[in-house]
């Protein structure tokens, strides 16, 4: 409905299994992955399948604009915009 139907799926997991429970602990055989909820990422285009307690982070630029915020020793805040 929505035009999705044919992006590329990733599939956000724990790093240390194939499932998506951290104590399995490799590649076990004979398992489920739940898929707890779908994330469109319509400017990558893509969708993203989150399982168990996966959480996502942006990405983020060589240069993050936090780097250029400062606070002098009068507590004038710079570099926000």
């Amino acid at each position: 409905k929505l035009g999705y139907g044919n992006c590329p799926i990733c599939v956000a997991k724990t790093q240390y299994s194939l499932t998506d429970d951290q104590t399995k602990l490799g590649a076990p055989t004979d398992f489920e992955v739940t898929v707890r909820n779908l994330k469109i990422s319509a400017g990558a285009g893509f969708v993203v399948a989150l399982t168990g307690e996966i959480m996502t982070m942006p990405g983020l630029p060589k240069v993050p604009a936090a780097e250029r915020i400062d606070v002098d020793e009068t507590g004038k805040i710079s570099g926000l915009f």
